[in-house]
Formats: structure tokens, sequence, C-alpha cells
């Protein structure tokens, strides 16, 4: 039976108070490449200014240090377990500014404009080839149940890689080798062979499973090789340059047979299964 007399409520009266919201934390592990990532940018954008200012030299120079930044911020979100769709899309976006826009842009700068408008649609080719590659690239990383040796490889040329080989006649032309109309014709030419090959199907070393490991009795000779290296870069940037895209080039074909040795294994294995479930 109710008295009429009810305990009193010492919240009654007053708003309800509104739950304590934890504001949440993001690691410096997931900061850290996503910093690297936004320093590759930062290169590639400013390339395109020394581009405008005819400082070609550095421009192609910070094009090389954001490919540098770009095969560095992978592998330290890798390393430190940082990776977020954040930063994939991040990373595909600056690879088209890097890759994609600022090269074409410097091509143009360099001698291209000197046949107006040929010159600037074999750069647009160039930038939309790039533009597709990333994309293509982006839609295959979704792609399951692939051979785990198929990691070694990617579908046609990769967007850093590309935008290091289309630079090739600059390197020549800091090298003093003579540019004239018929050189500028070879040019396009190429830039656009560079820009198909980004989009073919064309298998190419993707060199992600070096760098896990090495035998220990390796590390010393591992270390003065890539000391020699970088002092070789230094000193003799564009012969270092234009030696690295010859050598890229003569893999490309070689690539080409290892993958299709691959297959070939990958094809002889199901057919020997199969004859074994017969």
């Amino acid at each position: 039976m109710d008295s009429g007399f009810q305990p009193l409520d010492p919240s009654e009266g007053k708003e309800p108070q509104k739950p304590v919201r934890q504001k949440r934390q993001i690691p410096y592990r997931v900061i850290a490449p996503n910093l690297v990532t936004l320093l590759g940018l930062s290169a590639g954008l400013t390339a395109i200014r020394m581009a405008i200012e005819d400082r070609m030299e550095l421009a192609v120079i910070l094009i090389v240090v954001a490919g540098a930044l770009d095969a560095l911020d992978g592998r330290l979100a890798r390393f430190l377990k940082g990776s977020t769709k954040f930063g994939a899309e991040l990373d595909s976006l600056t690879d088209f500014v890097n890759f994609g826009v600022a090269p074409a842009i410097l091509l143009f700068m360099w001698g291209l404009h000197d046949y107006r408008s040929i010159g600037w649609i074999a750069c647009l080719i160039f930038s939309i080839c790039s533009a597709l590659r990333l994309a293509r690239f982006n839609a295959a990383m979704d792609t399951p149940n692939k051979p785990a040796w198929q990691a070694n490889y990617f579908t046609g040329t990769p967007a850093p890689a590309g935008a290091i080989a289309a630079l090739f006649p600059l390197y020549l032309s800091f090298l003093d080798f003579p540019v004239n109309e018929i050189t500028q014709g070879i040019v396009i030419a190429y830039v656009l062979a560079i820009a198909f090959l980004m989009v073919s199907n064309l298998p190419t070393f993707s060199g992600k499973t070096i760098g896990k490991g090495i035998p220990a009795e390796w590390v010393v000779p591992a270390i003065i090789v890539f000391v020699s290296l970088v002092a070789l870069l230094l000193t003799y940037t564009w012969w270092f340059m234009t030696a690295s895209v010859v050598i890229y080039m003569i893999c490309i074909p070689i690539g080409w047979v290892t993958y299709q040795k691959h297959l070939k294994r990958d094809a002889d294995e199901v057919a020997s299964s199969k004859a074994g479930d017969e």
C-alpha cells in the first residue's frame, strides 16, 4: 500500500549528466608513416615549382627524393604495424602528384613545350596512365587467393619507377648529350612508351620481399655496397641515374621470364595433383 511518501531523489530537478566521452588517441606509430608520405608530397610539389623557375636539376633531384620517401613510408608502416586505410589513400594520392603530375610538368617545361600541343598531349597521356596504374593497383590489393610468389611482381611498371624512367632524357641532357628537334621527337615516343608500360599487363619485379632480413655474414658487405651506391649517387648523380634506368629496363624482360616460369610450375603442380586424384 502506497503511504504517499516517496524517498527523495537527490538528482530530482537537475538536468541529467551526460556520460563523459573519452577522446580517441592515435598511436605515434600510425602517424609516423603518414608524415613521411607528406614529406614526399612536399618534395613533389616543390619539384613543380623548381621546374617553373627553370631549376631543372633540383626539380629532378626532388622527384628522386620523393621516390625514396615513397619506398620508405610503406616499409615503415609495415615495420611499425601502422598501416591504415587512410594512409593507403593518402599514399595513392601523393603518388599521383609526385609520379604522375610532377614528371609530366618537368618534361613539358624542359623541352616538350617546343612541340606545343603534341608535347602537351604526350605529357597528358603519361599523367593519365599514371592515374590508371595507381587505380588498378589499389583495386588489385583486394584480390584474394593470389599465390604467395606474386607478391614479388607488379602488373606493369609501378608509378615511381615509371616517373624515374620517364625523366631519362633529362639525365642525358644534364650530361651534355645533344638536344635538338630530332632527339625531342624521340623523347615524345619514349615518354609514351613508358606511359603504356605503366598500364600494361607486363609483370615487373616489385622488390617487396627485399629488406626482410639478410644472413649475418652478409651484413657488412651489404652496408659497404649501400654506402658505395650512395656515394656514387652523390658524386656522379646523372651517370648513376642513367645507369639505374638502363639496368631497370634490362630487368623488365628478366622479370617476365621468371614470372612465366612460376606460372608453368603452378600449372604443372595442378596437372600432377589432378592426375594423382584420378
